[in-house]
């Protein structure tokens, strides 16, 4: 695991990080949305989310530097699952991050809200990430064909998912 390395809450003054990697297509291709926000726009979001229970957003961070973000989406208590997502800045990425950011958010999820499975959409042609994903644990659900916009172009997407009581913790 990479050494200190550590998730906090997301909070308002990691706004114009975010900022900064919504406004770059090689970081928002991946999340299927345009490159298209403003600061005062991620504002008024940030505004609006602080009642919501439904949504865990974390910056990832090694030290006192950003490195990325991650979060757990559109909780479900009942079902106690939730969707993930992370983002790692550009300058920042191909350094072993994304597998050690999606640990600790994934065992935050098992361990802290109690969840039983995770699941995520990954671009099929992001095969680092999928690599990364198939390493700990989450296996394809299904393919949705032609579902995201990228490039000009229709992208097949995978569901993933993780339960718990498949995943090896401290892996």
């Amino acid at each position: 695991m990479t050494k200190n390395l550590h998730l906090r809450p997301l909070e308002k003054s990691d706004l114009e990080f975010m900022h900064n990697m919504r406004v770059k297509s090689d970081v928002m291709d991946y999340w299927f949305e345009e490159p298209y926000t403003t600061l005062e726009k991620m504002n008024t979001m940030y505004e609006n989310s602080q009642d919501n229970d439904s949504h865990r957003q974390f910056i990832l961070y090694q030290n006192d530097e950003r490195i990325g973000y991650v979060g757990l989406f559109d909780i479900e208590t009942r079902h106690r699952n939730a969707e993930f997502g992370i983002m790692i800045a550009p300058e920042h990425q191909g350094k072993g991050y994304a597998a050690d950011a999606t640990r600790l958010t994934v065992e935050y999820g098992f361990n802290k809200v109690n969840l039983r499975k995770l699941y995520l959409y990954v671009d099929e042609v992001n095969e680092k990430a999928v690599h990364i994903y198939k390493k700990l644990g989450f296996q394809v659900d299904g393919t949705l064909r032609e579902h995201y916009f990228v490039n000009g172009e229709y992208h097949d997407a995978y569901v993933m998912s993780l339960l718990r009581k498949d995943y090896t913790f401290g892996q």
